[in-house]
């Protein structure tokens, strides 16, 4: 098939994009002969290792092979090649056909067929008798045009077998059957079997018994090949093609000129489609083999479950029940909630025309219950948030919703292993509300009596409140007992940041005992993709839509359990490296504290843990100082003094402190200034040029009032000036505004006298400005390590106003005689500013040291007070003691995890065992059927299991274990 039929295939994929495209499998280099998929290596010139093929795109590939004259070698002899094509060959010199050696007026070759026979039309319809669908050119003594295997005489007869002819047959409606396939829109000739071999064999059957999957169940007059139904659907998966896209390709396929264009069955396309997607979730989910039929399928029993997760009665052991407290956390359940507001859809039909096929029996919650639900709540007001200003609860009832009838999907996945949960999608009708939320979440853990519950969700912290008592509002049968379960409420680790510094330890996967190392992140991983399937969803009816979703959903869930053996395999190796390092560097932090602090602090952790009402201890007891805070201090003293009569300010307006404080801010105003011009360049435009000039006009005026208020305050700063000025030589050029000096008191010095309560206003004043330099210098590099915002600009800029206040710092420092800030306020060098998780250069995580910019958080007023250091050491030591705790439950969770996965696979192939015979029949062909299937889907579970048995057991030895090759289409 040729790549143009995939719209899903450009010249940016990758030969390993193409080739998972075509066969639906992960390519492993080194695990297959070359010869098995596409002889690349050497066919334009010189050899290519696979690792280089498979990683390149086309376009890459292509101009990587260029010789340095710019052509491809052997390129003239490639293009004569194709041309070729273009002739008869041989035959042209034997004029004979090459099957039956006779002579005849025209002459046929097959598109499809292997090789380049020509034949004469009867052997070409007896070739084709097992290949109805093969694409035909006749030679018209000029060139080569279309022919039709169905203008030959070639009938297809159904019912019988091939070569066996039908007493009664009986044409399809107006002997005008259309087959789409893979290889394009045909039409062809069908005769259905009347006689009495096949009495009560209807026409519907007679085509699936021929693989062909029937467009309407009444009188058929077109379907498609099961071959072409299942190439759409893994294309559709893994690209993400819409129908429309790809039965285009099959049109042009059939004719890329538009002079004979196929008769169009898109619309029955689009149903065959749906159909089948529905009728391959009922099989694969064992409904088939349910002796009641498919309208005993329950709710939910569609999905693909997580055999990692705990599953009473399938893959926990007898008595989990009654564990120790201690340990109930190994059998916790971690679910993660989100929304989606990319999968919207347009106020196309309705649920009463288009109800679909699978509501409520796979991912999506049963749809008529729900509106019910939404119906009956729509009155509630949703509260506002206490936290951040988030948009997901302050704007849930006022997102636009013009023109659509969903405006996204809610879901509810597992939060380790990232799949969704049975009955936990749903519809979003506006924003994020809370009516929709609680009903997919208790929906999906309906019936759990698992008794510990992680809860993920991204506005946790708000969504969690009133939560039992929005509870009673949804139908009793979604209850869940809360007396005995332990249920956890948490903020994605991604997402933490923008709370508020309470939630951000209260909602923190981090610090929660028995979470392991779960970031709660599940879902926005699962977002990328099914965001790209949404240019089509959107323009689906209601149940098109649901179905389509489930679809997907199905086989995201599929691909994760396939892949189990490996990412746990990763996932295992990384944790025990990571607990042994992090166990190291606790133990060293500790050996390096007072026994009597380690005692204390541990004390205090343990009953925090325990109970989650005691002091938060990773929360700082001490309170930084602001330079706002040391501001309104001054301003409140000075006010005092007013009261007393003992101010000593000498202008109306400005008083000392706030002429000290003005003048900082023009200190900070001129860094900014040299900032942007720094940024103009060699080629600024004059618009560029324009607003960095206004910028230094209005500093300049700025600084003019403020120096003539200076010399109120400091008469002698201008001496100072008067000295400057004097070396100025004539031709020099014009100081820029933002080299200035302001003289303030910490330039001034010893130099001239300088009134001690300027020099004390400016000390508190710098002190209170380097704690919030360094603030926003630790601020700047946390969010460079989490990679939110390139903000490697402002941490430079936040790093020279540190260490400016710090200069100014040391000059006053001498003068005022204060002690003891050295250890508070150290010299910022680039090295310094790094993450807690950062290493320097020859460092290991056993032996790396904090930056001493983390260990100066909450500096008191006392600048001799050592507190500050305290607190923070204290919840560094926390922290240290979170990360080794975390790691050694990663650790022992992945080994549960590991024995669940094996456990279930083993139960979920027994349970395939017995229903291989459920089902009772008068034909033995159809048992042997049933059974068939029902082991096939039983051995592929033990493979799955001996798999990554193997594979957990001898790693080094299957470094690229690939997936059974009876898993990509079951």
């Amino acid at each position: 098939m040729p790549l143009k039929c995939f719209p899903a295939i450009s010249d940016k994929s990758t030969v390993r994009d193409i080739m998972q495209t075509l066969f639906c499998r992960r390519l492993v280099p080194g695990r297959y002969e070359q010869s098995h998929y596409l002889c690349l290596p050497g066919i334009f010139g010189r050899q290519l290792g696979w690792d280089e093929i498979l990683g390149a795109s086309l376009s890459h590939l292509h101009l990587r092979l260029r010789l340095p004259g710019g052509t491809l070698p052997d390129r003239q002899t490639y293009l004569d090649e194709f041309i070729r094509h273009e002739g008869r060959g041989h035959h042209g010199r034997t004029g004979f056909c090459n099957a039956c050696g006779s002579e005849s007026s025209q002459y046929y070759r097959c598109e499809d067929c292997f090789g380049q026979d020509m034949l004469c039309s009867s052997c070409t319809v007896k070739r084709h008798a097992v290949n109805p669908l093969h694409r035909l050119k006749v030679w018209n003594g000029t060139f080569f045009e279309r022919a039709s295997l169905k203008k030959l005489g070639l009938r297809i007869q159904l019912g019988h077998p091939i070569g066996e002819t039908c007493h009664q047959p009986e044409r399809a409606f107006g002997d005008a059957f259309v087959v789409v396939d893979s290889q394009g829109v045909h039409e062809v000739g069908v005769d259905f079997c009347g006689c009495e071999t096949n009495i009560g064999l209807s026409k519907v059957k007679q085509l699936l018994r021929a693989r062909w999957f029937p467009s309407t169940s009444v009188d058929p007059r077109s379907a498609a090949t099961f071959r072409v139904m299942e190439e759409y659907q893994l294309l559709s998966f893994e690209s993400k093609v819409s129908a429309y896209q790809f039965y285009d390709a099959l049109a042009r396929r059939t004719d890329n000129t538009g002079l004979a264009p196929p008769r169009d069955r898109y619309e029955a396309f689009l149903r065959m489609v749906r159909e089948w997607r529905h009728l391959k979730m009922l099989k694969r989910s064992g409904c088939g083999h349910d002796p009641e039929g498919v309208e005993a399928t329950k709710q939910g029993q569609c999905a693909v479950l997580c055999p990692a997760c705990p599953h009473p009665g399938k893959n926990l052991p007898d008595g989990w029940e009654s564990i120790s407290p201690a340990k109930r956390w190994i059998y916790g359940l971690f679910i993660a909630i989100d929304a989606n507001f990319r999968l919207k859809r347009k106020h196309v039909s309705k649920d009463s025309v288009d109800p679909g096929l699978s509501s409520g029996l796979a991912y999506f919650v049963p749809e008529d219950a729900f509106k019910a639900h939404l119906k009956a709540n729509t009155g509630h007001v949703q509260e506002k948030s206490t936290c951040a200003g988030h948009n997901a609860v302050n704007m849930a009832d006022t997102k636009s919703d013009r023109g659509l009838a969903a405006t996204g999907v809610g879901t509810v996945d597992c939060a380790r292993h990232n799949m969704k949960l049975p009955n936990g999608v749903g519809d979003l009708q506006k924003g994020e509300r809370y009516v929709n939320m609680d009903y997919l979440f208790f929906s999906a853990l309906r019936g759990t009596t698992l008794q510990v519950l992680n809860l993920s969700y991204d506005i946790a912290c708000q969504w969690h409140k009133h939560l039992w008592t929005r509870m009673q509002l949804l139908p009793p049968e979604t209850h869940l007992d809360i007396t005995r379960k332990i249920i956890n409420f948490f903020v994605p680790k991604f997402h933490l940041p923008a709370h508020i510094p309470e939630c951000q330890t209260a909602f923190s996967f981090n610090f929660i005992k028995g979470v392991g190392r779960t970031d709660g992140e599940a879902p926005e991983r699962g977002w990328s993709n099914i965001n790209p399937v949404a240019s089509s969803t959107k323009e689906m009816g209601p149940g098109a839509r649901r179905d389509t979703l489930d679809d997907h959903f199905g086989d995201w869930n599929w691909k994760k359990v396939v892949a189990l053996g490996r990412t746990t395999l990763r996932k295992f190796t990384e944790a025990k490296a990571e607990a042994a390092r992090h166990q190291i560097a606790f133990e060293e932090l500790s050996a390096a504290l007072p026994p009597a602090s380690v005692l204390h602090w541990k004390s205090e952790i343990e009953s925090w843990e325990n109970d989650r009402s005691q002091p938060n201890p990773y929360e700082s007891k001490v309170q930084t100082i602001t330079q706002a805070a040391v501001r309104l201090q001054l301003v409140r003293d000075e006010s005092e003094e007013l009261a007393q009569g003992t101010n000593p300010s000498v202008h109306v307006d400005v008083s000392p402190s706030v002429l000290v404080a003005n003048g900082i801010d023009l200190e900070d105003q001129q860094r900014r200034l040299m900032d942007e011009r720094k940024t103009l360049g060699m080629h600024a435009t004059d618009h560029q040029k324009a607003r960095v000039q206004q910028l230094s006009n209005s500093l300049q005026r700025k600084i003019d009032v403020w120096t003539s208020i200076q010399v109120l305050y400091m008469p002698a700063v201008s001496l100072l000036r008067a000295a400057a000025a004097a070396k100025v030589k004539e031709g020099d050029e014009p100081e820029k505004t933002e080299e200035i000096r302001l003289w303030l008191p910490s330039a001034v010095g010893r130099a001239v006298p300088c009134d001690r309560r300027l020099q004390d206003n400016e000390w508190q004043l710098r002190f209170a400005q380097a704690g919030d330099a360094l603030n926003d210098v630790r601020r700047y590099v946390r969010l460079e390590s989490y990679l939110l915002t390139k903000v490697a600009a402002r941490r430079l800029s936040a790093a020279s106003k540190y260490n400016d206040a710090l200069a100014a710092m040391k000059a006053l420092g001498t003068i005022l005689g204060k002690v003891g800030w050295e250890a508070t306020f150290q010299t910022l060098a680039a090295n310094d500013m790094r993450s807690i998780q950062d290493l320097l250069a020859g460092e290991t995580e056993g032996t790396r040291t904090l930056s001493w910019i983390w260990k100066t958080a909450g500096i008191l007023s006392k600048p001799d007070s050592d507190e500050g250091l305290q607190d923070a050491m204290r919840v560094e030591w926390c922290k240290s003691r979170a990360r080794a705790a975390r790691w050694s439950e990663e650790v022992e969770l992945l080994t549960e995890e590991r024995r669940r996965i094996l456990a279930f696979l083993g139960w979920h192939a027994g349970w395939w065992d017995n229903q291989a015979e459920r089902r009772t029949f008068e034909q033995g062909v159809d048992i042997e059927a049933f059974v068939a299937y029902a082991r096939r889907q039983s051995s592929l579970r033990r493979l799955l299991a001996q798999q990554f048995a193997t594979l957990w057991r001898e790693p080094s030895a299957y470094p690229h274990t690939a997936t059974p090759a009876s898993s990509s289409i079951v």
